[in-house]
């Protein structure tokens, strides 16, 4: 039993605040912050306590979505709530962002009063909150480096017209009432997050792989969809047979609505999608990496005058030579008391600054074509520079994006639709592959 709802910025500013039962004063929403906020690290407890009070949130596209309750109910149960909230809220508003929710705050009522009764829950389908949902959306269409729904990588690169623009996917799912930007769309996205560490000698020492299909659907009506993978994928080594080249998961994961008759014989999912987000399949793959690791790194490590340091780090792209990496960043660990920094860098769309309160220096490259080699000579000038003070210097960790690309070669042979879809609908397939922690030691 839910009592308050409430939505509030990385600032602690309220956006949305809802009272189910009047149990509790508005005076909760500053405690949960205060709360949250005096907790050191970046990861705080889901669930909280004060005064008998339990608060349980979660943080999603920069935003505290919180609900409190003086009960005991299942924290489970809450966090699912409020992550289907968020989703719903994307799928209704085109985005998630402190700027959509101010926009579409009525829009969030309205939901909210579908949804929850009394503090009991109601309903999280789309399905059924459509067709009560009579408030129209205010397109907000934020740019974010991180955000999939708005990396304009779909299709080929060479045939316009088969490229959707890169807020295709980032658009309310009932935009398409008495508007003529709704399109009968469907995007299918498979996503992988990439774990690595290697050496200092550059040898591969950990590599795990988390990967997901995701389809955002903007089809009015849609009885089936098919959705066929790599015929030779195999799910744990005991399937791997002979020495082909077959795709490998250790283990994955299906939404609920997923029929799974043709997926062991010819490796096909059938989904019946409802508009809006959601997830059809995960998976894994552990202590493996089928591909070489898209960079390597050859780093230096001097002491130069008496309170100086020289860093220089020679980075190179094993990715093919037609692929790019996207925002590509590079934080190397520097000696504490490290006061400035002058660097040289090879091409002038790299950028480079030192932080000192994170004690690291960050170097960012936009664009790194694949076969690539780029290089960057950092002087950091250190007072009372030891020798110990070395080896202060490093892991470097990297963050960066990799368009088109998966890992694990997992690969959408068809999309189809049952029954056909009358006028005209277009189907998008991307591949995306994100760094979720990309560790190299000195």
């Amino acid at each position: 039993m839910i009592s308050q709802i409430f939505i509030l910025s990385s600032k602690g500013d309220h956006l949305i605040y809802k009272d189910f039962r009047g149990e509790e004063s508005k005076d909760a929403i500053n405690v949960f912050y205060e709360m949250v906020t005096a907790l050191s690290g970046n990861q705080p407890p889901v669930v909280m306590s004060h005064k008998g009070l339990n608060f349980i949130h979660i943080r999603q596209g920069g935003l505290y979505w919180v609900a409190s309750t003086n009960t005991n109910p299942s924290p489970f149960t809450i966090i699912e709530f409020l992550n289907r909230l968020a989703a719903l809220t994307k799928d209704y508003c085109g985005s998630l962002s402190e700027k959509s929710v101010r926009m579409n705050f009525a829009l969030i009522y309205e939901l909210l009063d579908e949804m929850v009764d009394f503090g009991y829950i109601q309903t999280t389908s789309t399905d059924i909150l459509k067709n009560f949902i009579q408030t129209e959306a205010v397109s907000s269409k934020p740019f974010s480096l991180f955000d999939l729904s708005n990396v304009g990588l779909f299709g080929a690169e060479t045939q316009q017209s088969k490229v959707a623009p890169s807020v295709a996917a980032s658009r309310p799912i009932m935009s398409s009432r008495g508007e003529q930007g709704g399109k009968n769309e469907i995007f299918v996205d498979v996503i992988e997050r990439l774990s690595v560490v290697i050496g200092s000698k550059g040898v591969l020492m950990k590599a795990d792989i988390q990967g997901e299909i995701r389809i955002k659907c903007f089809l009015p009506t849609c009885s089936e969809m098919r959705i066929g993978l790599n015929e030779e994928l195999s799910i744990g080594k005991s399937e791997l047979k002979g020495y082909s080249s077959a795709v490998r998961v250790d283990e994955c994961r299906f939404h609920q609505a997923v029929k799974l008759d043709e997926f062991d014989t010819f490796r096909i999912l059938k989904v019946c999608p409802s508009q809006g987000e959601q997830t059809v399949m995960q998976y894994q793959l552990c202590d493996e990496l089928p591909c070489a690791p898209p960079f390597q790194l050859f780093p230096s490590v001097e002491k130069d005058y008496v309170n100086r340091v020289l860093i220089f780090l020679k980075l190179r792209c094993d990715l093919p030579p037609k692929s790019t990496a996207l925002n590509v960043s590079i934080t190397v660990p520097v000696p504490k008391g490290s006061t400035s920094m002058s660097q040289e860098l090879s091409s002038p769309d790299q950028t480079a600054e030192l932080q000192p309160k994170n004690k690291a220096l960050l170097w960012e490259i936009p664009r790194f074509p694949g076969g690539a080699q780029l290089s960057a000579l950092f002087k950091v000038d250190v007072p009372g520079l030891s020798s110990a003070s070395l080896l202060e210097v490093g892991p470097v960790s990297m963050s960066f994006e990799l368009p088109k690309q998966t890992c694990t070669g997992l690969q959408i042979r068809f999309l189809r639709l049952s029954p056909t879809q009358t006028g005209l609908s277009q189907r998008w397939v991307r591949y995306v592959t994100h760094s979720d922690s990309y560790t190299i030691r000195i």
